[in-house]
C-alpha cells in the first residue's frame, strides 16, 4: 500500500483546524490502496493552534505535529513539513479549506497517470477585491517576462508530488523562499487542475496588501537577475543621454554665447537622476540582503514541540 504524507502549514488556525481534518478525513477514508498521514505544522501561532493539534494527535495516530519556536513564515512551514515527509508521495495544501479535500482523488489520478506533480491553478478569483486581482495578474505577468522560472497563472501551492521531485525540492535548502517558483525550477512533469476560489469562511486572512508585495518582490529577486541588467541599461541609456546633452551644450555654447540654464531643467534633471539612483540603490540592496541572509547560515526554522518522539518510539515497539 502506498503512503501519502498531508503536509499542512497552519498559522492561527484553531477555528477551522478540526474541521479541516473531518473534511479531508471524509475525502481520504474512501481512497483505497493509498494510507494518509498528517504533517501538521503550526508556524508559531498566537492563538490555540497546537493545543487543537495535540488534541486531534492524541485521538488520532496518523497525524504528526510540528509547532516552531516563532512564527517563521509559510515558506518555513512547507519545508519543514517536506523535510519530515516520508510517504511515497506528498500532499501540500492550506488549513482554510480553500484547497478543497476533493481534489484530492483528481490528484492521485494524475500521478497514477504517470505525472511527477499534480497542481491546483485558480481559474478565477471570485471573491477577491479587484485591485488585488489586478496587481496578482500583473505579477505573474512580470515574473514570467524577467525569470526563465514560468509559471501558470493562478497557481497555488496545493499540489501533489513524487517522493523524487520533493527529495529535489529539499536539496534547495535557501533560507528566503519562494516555493512556486521552486516547484517550477526542479522541473518534472506537471498536470494542472484548474479549481473555482473557494473564499474563507472560517478564521481571518494572513495576507494583507504589504505582506504581498514583499512575497511578490522575494519571488521575482529568487529567480531572475533581471532587475539588476535593467538598472546597468537604465545607467547606459542615461549616459548617453547626458552625453549627447553635453555635446549640444558645447555647440550652443561655440556658436550663440553662454547662455543662462533654466532653473525648472536642473531641478527636473537633478530629481530625475536622484531618483534613478535612488531605484537603481534598491534593487541592488535587494541582491545585497539575499546573499547577507544567505551566509548567515541560518536554520530554516527552530522546532519547539513536537510528537515525533513519540510516534518513532511508538513505531519501534510496533516493530
Amino acid at each position: 500500500m502506498k503512503t501519502i504524507d498531508l503536509v499542512v502549514p497552519c498559522y492561527n488556525e484553531e477555528e477551522v483546524l478540526s474541521v479541516f481534518y473531518e473534511e479531508t478525513s471524509k475525502v481520504v477514508n474512501q481512497i483505497s490502496n493509498y494510507q494518509f498521514h498528517y504533517i501538521l505544522v503550526d508556524d508559531g501561532s498566537r492563538d490555540k493552534t497546537l493545543t487543537v493539534m495535540q488534541e486531534l494527535a492524541s485521538r488520532h495516530s496518523e497525524i504528526t505535529y510540528l509547532s516552531f519556536s516563532r512564527n517563521f513564515g509559510k515558506e518555513s512551514a512547507m519545508y519543514a513539513g517536506l523535510k519530515h515527509s516520508i510517504g511515497d508521495y506528498v500532499i501540500v495544501m492550506d488549513a482554510d479549506l480553500q484547497h478543497p479535500p476533493t481534489m484530492i482523488p483528481d490528484m492521485i489520478q494524475g500521478i497514477e497517470e504517470g505525472y511527477d506533480c499534480v497542481a491546483a491553478r485558480r481559474s478565477n478569483r471570485n471573491g477577491e477585491s479587484p485591485i488585488r486581482s489586478f496587481f496578482s495578474r500583473q505579477f505573474y505577468k512580470l515574473s514570467n517576462h524577467m525569470s526563465d522560472v514560468k509559471m501558470a497563472y493562478g497557481a497555488v501551492d496545493f499540489r501533489m508530488m513524487t517522493r523524487q521531485m520533493v527529495d529535489s525540492i529539499l536539496e534547495l535548502s535557501e533560507v528566503q523562499r519562494f516555493s512556486k517558483g521552486i516547484f517550477m525550477w526542479v522541473g518534472y512533469n506537471t498536470k494542472w487542475i484548474p479549481y473555482e476560489n473557494v473564499e474563507r469562511t472560517l478564521g481571518t486572512t494572513k495576507w494583507n496588501f504589504w505582506s504581498l508585495f514583499k512575497y511578490a518582490v522575494d519571488g521575482i529577486t529568487s529567480f531572475s537577475v533581471a532587475p539588476l541588467h535593467m538598472v546597468s541599461g537604465m545607467g547606459f541609456i542615461i549616459s548617453i543621454i547626458a552625453f549627447i546633452y553635453i555635446i549640444v551644450t558645447l555647440i550652443q555654447t561655440l556658436c550663440f554665447g553662454i547662455a543662462v540654464p533654466g532653473y525648472v531643467t536642473t531641478l527636473c534633471a537633478v530629481l530625475f537622476l536622484g531618483g534613478i539612483i535612488e531605484f537603481s540603490i534598491g534593487i541592488l540592496g535587494e541582491y545585497i540582503s539575499r546573499i547577507y541572509m544567505e551566509t548567515k547560515d541560518r536554520p530554516i526554522y527552530i522546532i519547539k514541540t513536537s510528537n515525533l518522539k513519540e510516534i518513532k518510539k511508538s513505531s519501534e515497539q510496533d516493530k
